[in-house]
């Protein structure tokens, strides 16, 4: 284990043996530099956490508390394994080509023993509420995770998410977008949540694929459909959901490092927010 301090937040070094994925997860702890009582605050979780190394995540949150712009939370970065399609995913279905065959294990790791070690080595008996948030892939994962256990979780943030994800190849004759991308589908079957937030971020260059030729990308598409499915389960789109669009926005850490700062003053901010554009 490891330490590093800036003025306002210290980062810690962990590893997990898991017996879930049967590998050493890599862990990067995020904690306010000042804050004794661990159980005083809210837990976030982050997927793809090697990102957040690259994005310099420690130094958006020393600014933000710094500026007095965000309360102090503990942030978790997992970083992913070199099986990354099958652990993130959707845990109860596979896609079209038979990805995210681990995506179920993942989900046993994070509640049954990341969530366990991460009270267990900083002694927290509970925290104020939890929320998970991921990039691309782990953003799907991440929001499959919050959605299938809802009393887990207060919030999912899902940057880039990979929502295009389905149980039908595209090119097949009876591909039906409605039908097939399976986490609009779970939405859509799934319950009503009151307490849950959910905020989206896309960029206008995340991708160029455009399916169904109306002229949107898919990364755009695909996340305003899901929104639309939010809406009708009862989430209000201006106290529930949040939507980000960033013009000139790619699939990358540094789109991702744009926007991260809005999702943290949106759930737990002092101040108003300044959008990135």
């Amino acid at each position: 284990m490891s330490e590093k301090n800036l003025s306002a937040v210290r980062v810690e070094h962990l590893t997990l043996e898991s017996r879930h994925l049967k590998r050493t997860v890599k862990l990067d702890c995020y904690l306010p530099a000042e804050q004794t009582d661990l159980s005083d605050l809210h837990l976030l979780l982050v997927n793809d956490g090697q990102d957040l190394v690259t994005m310099r995540f420690e130094q958006i949150l020393d600014d933000l508390y710094s500026n007095k712009h965000m309360q102090p939370i503990f942030c978790v970065g997992i970083h992913c394994s070199s099986d990354r399609k099958n652990e993130y995913g959707t845990a109860r279905y596979l896609d079209y080509k038979g990805r995210g065959a681990k995506a179920g294990w993942y989900t046993r790791f994070i509640l049954e023993e990341l969530l366990p070690f991460i009270r267990h080595h900083f002694k927290v008996r509970s925290f104020i509420h939890k929320s998970f948030a991921g990039f691309s892939l782990g953003a799907l994962s991440a929001l499959d995770i919050v959605w299938n256990h809802p009393q887990e979780f207060y919030s999912a943030a899902v940057f880039s998410g990979s929502l295009w994800w389905r149980d039908k190849d595209q090119e097949d004759e009876d591909f039906d977008e409605d039908l097939h991308r399976i986490m609009h589908r779970q939405v859509k079957d799934g319950g009503y949540y009151p307490w849950l937030k959910f905020f989206f971020q896309v960029g206008t260059l995340d991708e160029t694929n455009d399916r169904n030729n109306n002229g949107i990308i898919d990364a755009i598409d695909d996340t305003l459909a899901l929104i639309r499915e939010l809406s009708a389960k009862g989430y209000d789109t201006d106290l529930d959901i949040r939507y980000i669009e960033l013009t000139d926005g790619r699939h990358d850490v540094p789109t991702w490092a744009r926007a991260f700062p809005s999702y943290l003053q949106w759930v737990w901010g002092t101040d108003d927010a300044n959008e990135p554009k």
